[in-house]
């Protein structure tokens, strides 16, 4: 039996706010299993727990009740963090280092040097398309070069897992689908994605499963398609169809005990289903 990439056990995690007799409890009796390989969004409304489970799992903030470990290591072990790599929302990057010197820096904090560094700083520069910005001071990159760059430093220490934190927040659309495709080529390297963002239907893209947050607690969590398609329905995508047929098609379901509930074209929406579970307006 291979041990999960992430491993999560009834975790919830309590904190005190100032003038209040009682915590505020952030994250809920939360328990999840990720297999080594898959990408998984973990999704869910500002406030609903998804930054504080993060944080517990890679060691930042201690839990108040459970545990989280990755790839059978207790995350409040150092060891824990050997096989991981992290971008946050915001990273915070040395402005007048260059992409260059960027990725050199972090490579030594990971035990990197000489010149096996050099060269998989320069590969991971052209894997994230920065290999022509390599001269260039971070200060002069855009959002979207610095979301690359991130994304670079988080690969040099060759994780097993990615833990992105909104990576394409302020990312035009074609910076966007890059990012996505650079995630879908992580995942074809076995490398296992735990990623957290608002934009559903990119998540909808590439997520081989993904939990729904709110208030704390783990609401929704499967497949994409088992959660978003109802069990109950069957879609019958019809090409060229005359109204005569449909109306036929309409009768005789109609005799057959079935009943119509809806015509439209073939879509199924991540985004409805997330309004739906999470008490959101649509």
């Amino acid at each position: 039996m291979s041990t999960s990439a992430i491993s999560i056990q009834n975790l919830s995690k309590d904190f005190s706010v100032p003038f209040r007799r009682d915590a505020v409890r952030a994250v809920k009796n939360l328990s999840l299993e990720i297999p080594p390989g898959e990408v998984y969004g973990l999704l869910g409304p500002n406030g609903s727990g998804k930054s504080t489970t993060m944080k517990i799992l890679l060691g930042l903030v201690s839990p108040t009740a459970g545990s989280t470990s990755v790839f059978g290591i207790n995350s409040t072990l150092v060891g824990s963090r050997e096989n991981v790599g992290f971008l946050p929302e915001n990273p915070y990057f040395y402005k007048y280092l260059t992409g260059l010197e960027t990725l050199l820096f972090f490579g030594k904090l990971c035990g990197l040097a000489g010149t096996p560094l050099k060269h998989k700083a320069h590969h991971l520069l052209e894997t994230v398309g920065l290999a022509d910005a390599h001269d260039r001071r971070l200060g002069g990159y855009s959002k979207g070069m610095l979301q690359r760059i991130g994304l670079a430093q988080a690969l040099i220490g060759d994780p097993r897992l990615l833990v992105l934190d909104e990576p394409t927040a302020g990312v035009d659309p074609a910076g966007s689908h890059d990012i996505r495709d650079l995630i879908l080529q992580f995942k074809a390297q076995g490398i296992t994605v735990l990623l957290c963002s608002h934009l559903l239907n990119q998540v909808q893209e590439i997520c081989d499963r993904i939990g729904i947050m709110h208030q704390g607690a783990l609401v929704a969590e499967g497949r994409i398609s088992d959660l978003i398609n109802p069990p109950n329905q069957t879609q019958l995508v019809l090409e060229n169809a005359s109204p005569a047929l449909l109306a036929a098609l309409a009768k005789q379901t109609v005799e057959a005990g079935a009943r119509v509930v809806g015509e439209h074209k073939p879509h199924a929406d991540l985004e409805r289903f997330f309004l739906k579970i999470t008490g959101g307006k649509h």
